[in-house]
C-alpha cells in the first residue's frame, strides 16, 4: 500500500518537473547565434532542443544506412544470407532470447513454459536443431511422452542432432522395458559417437541383460579404446564377462571352451571369487590338483572367502579331518585374525573333534561380532564339549536374529543374491555384486518374539530371555535351518557339520 502510495507520488512530482523545465524553456529568449559563410542565424532555446533530436536521428540513420551497405556488398561478394540476416536482426534477438528463456524453465523444471518458449523461438529463428531438444525435454518432464518421441523423431532426421534423437529414443524404450528396441538404438547411437561413455554402459548393460557376452566384451573393448574407462576397470569387467561367457558355456557342455574363458578371466581378475572357484574346479577335472591349488592360493592372498575354502577342499574330496587340517594351514597362516580365517580354521577343527581347539580358533567372535554362521558354530563347539541342551539352544537361538553374515549384495539396490552373477536380478546392473555384511531386518523378523523361549530354550546364564529383546528371524530359509539345528542338538552325538567339513 505504501510502496504503491510512494511510487503515485512520485509519478507526480516528476510530470511536474518537466511541465516546468518545458515551460522555462520557451520564456527563455536568444542563447546565442551561429554564423555561416558570413550569414548569421539566431538560436533559441526550442531550436538547439529540435536540432539535437535531428542531429541524433541523423547519426542512426547513418549507421543503419552503413550497416544496410555492408550487408549489400557481401551479398554481391557471395553471402546469399547477407541481406535476410540484415533485415531480420530484430526477429533474431527476440528469438535467442525466448530461446533462453526456455532454457532458464527447464533449469526450473517447468516443462510447459519450456515448450512455449521453445516454440516462439522457433518461429523467430527458424533454428529447429535447437529448439527441438528445448521442446523434447520440457515434454518429458511434463509427461507428455508423444510430444517427445514426436519432436526425438524429427531430430532423428537431421545429421546435426541424429545422436540426440537417436539418445532420446533409446532412453524412452529403456524407461517402457522394451529392452530389446533400446539395444538396437544404443549400438546405432555408439556408431554415431563411439566415445559416448554413457552410451557405452548402457549398451554393455543391456548386452549383459540379453547375455550377449561376446557383444558386451566387444563394447568394452571400444570404451577401453575411446579412454573412457580407466585400464584396471576394463580388466574387471571383461573378466566378468569371460567368466558369464564360461558359465553358459559349462551349461552348455562346452568344457573346453569354459576352461578357455575362465582361464582368461582368473589371469585378468585373480581376485574374482568365482572365477577363481570355478578354474580350480575345471582344472581338478582336468586332473590339473597343483594348479587348481595354485589358482585358490593366489586368490586368497587377495582376499578370504568360503567359496574359495570350499573349492580348495573338494581338490581332495576323500582326505581325512586331519590331512585336511593340514593341507590348509598355508591358507590359515594368511590373513591372521580376519573372521572368515577363524571361521574356517573352527570348522576344520570340529571337523577333526578337537573342540579346545575350535574355541580357540573361533576366539570372541561369536560374542564380538555374531553371525548366524559364526554362533551356530560356537552352538556345535558347547555340544562338542559336552555341554548341557540348554546352552546349545540358546547359542542356535541367538544363531536365529543374527546377522546373515557376508553375502553377495547389489552395490546399487541392496539386492541380496544366494550366488554370484554377472547382473542383479532385482535392478539389472553389470557388475555391481558385491561381498559384504547383510544385517537382520527388523521388517523380516517374523513370529511373536515371546515364542522364543518355548521353542529353543533358555541361555547358559539360567534366566529366561526378556521376549522384547529376542527378535526373530529373516526369512523361511533361515527358520527352517535354524529349527534343523535345534532338532539335532537335542540328539547327544548330533553335532553340527561344518559346510567345509563336508566337503
Amino acid at each position: 500500500m505504501l510502496w504503491s502510495l510512494f511510487k503515485i507520488v512520485a509519478f507526480v512530482v516528476i510530470v511536474g518537473l518537466v511541465v516546468v523545465g518545458v515551460a522555462q524553456v520557451f520564456e527563455m529568449r536568444d542563447i546565442g547565434f551561429l554564423t555561416i559563410y558570413g550569414r548569421e542565424y539566431e538560436i533559441t532555446p526550442i531550436k538547439a532542443l529540435l536540432g539535437s533530436v535531428v542531429l541524433v536521428i541523423g547519426f542512426w540513420l547513418a549507421f543503419k544506412l552503413v550497416g544496410l551497405l555492408w550487408a549489400t556488398f557481401k551479398f554481391l561478394i557471395g553471402d546469399e544470407t547477407a541481406l535476410s540476416r540484415y533485415f531480420d536482426r530484430r526477429s533474431e534477438r527476440k528469438g535467442y532470447e525466448a530461446l533462453s528463456e526456455g532454457m532458464m524453465a527447464l533449469a526450473a523444471g517447468e516443462g510447459r513454459l519450456a515448450i512455449r518458449k521453445a516454440e516462439r523461438a522457433e518461429k523467430y529463428l527458424g533454428r529447429p536443431e535447437l529448439t527441438n531438444l528445448v521442446v523434447a525435454q520440457g515434454a518429458e518432464m511434463a509427461g507428455d511422452r508423444d510430444l517427445a518421441t514426436t519432436t526425438f523423431k524429427a531430430m532423428v532426421t537431421d545429421d546435426r542432432t541424429r545422436f540426440v534423437g537417436v539418445r532420446g529414443l533409446m532412453k524412452q524404450k529403456l524407461e517402457a522395458g522394451e529392452t530389446e528396441t533400446a539395444m538396437k538404438l544404443a549400438e546405432k547411437a555408439l556408431a554415431l559417437r563411439p566415445k559416448n561413455a554413457d552410451v557405452q554402459t548402457t549398451l554393455i548393460r543391456l548386452q549383459s541383460q540379453h547375455e550377449d557376452w561376446a557383444g558386451a566384451r566387444t563394447t568394452l573393448a571400444a570404451a577401453l579404446k575411446s579412454g573412457t574407462i580407466p585400464r584396471d576397470l576394463h580388466k574387471r569387467r571383461d573378466a566378468v564377462l569371460a567368466l558369464a561367457h564360461a558359465r553358459d558355456a559349462i551349461a552348455e557342455g562346452q568344457v573346453e571352451a569354459a576352461s578357455r574363458d575362465v582361464a582368461e578371466a582368473n589371469r585378468l581378475a585373480p581376485g574374482l571369487v568365482p572365477a577363481a572357484a570355478m578354474s580350480a574346479r575345471l582344472a581338478v577335472e582336468a586332473g590339473n590338483k597343483r594348479q587348481a591349488s595354485k589358482v585358490i592360493r593366489k586368490a586368497w592372498d587377495q582376499a578370504p572367502h568360503p567359496d574359495l575354502a570350499a573349492a580348495f577342499a573338494e581338490i581332495e574330496p576323500d582326505e581325512t579331518p586331519a590331512l585336511r587340517l593340514r593341507r590348509f594351514r598355508p591358507l590359515l597362516g594368511k590373513h591372521a585374525g580376519h573372521p572368515e580365517v577363524k571361521m574356517l580354521e573352527a570348522e576344520l577343527q570340529i571337523a577333526a573333534e578337537d573342540f579346545p581347539a575350535a574355541r580357540r580358533a573361533l576366539g570372541d567372535l561369536a560374542e564380538a561380532s555374531p553371525t548366524a554362521r559364526s554362533v551356530t558354530l560356537m552352538a556345535a563347539i558347547e555340544r562338542g564339549e559336552g555341554a548341557e541342551d540348554r546352552v546349545v539352544r540358546g547359542w542356535l537361538a541367538r544363531a536365529v536374529t543374527a546377522s546373515r553374515g557376508n553375502q553377495w549384495v547389489c552395490s546399487n539396490c541392496g539386492h541380496v543374491h544366494e550366488d554370484w552373477r554377472p547382473t542383479c536380478t532385482n535392478c539389472d546392473g553389470f557388475d555391481t555384486l558385491e561381498w559384504s555384511e547383510v544385517h537382520q531386518s527388523e521388517a523380516a523378523l517374523a513370529g511373536p518374539a515371546q515364542m522364543l523361549p518355548l521353542i529353543v530354550g533358555a541361555i547358559e546364564d539360567h534366566s529366561e530371555p526378556d521376549a522384547d529383546e529376542a527378535e526373530i528371524v529373516e526369512d523361511a530359509n533361515v527358520v527352517d535351518s535354524t529349527a534343523d539345528a535345534s532338532t539335532d542338538a537335542d540328539n547327544d552325538d548330533a553335532i553340527p557339520e561344518p559346510e567345509t567339513a563336508r566337503n
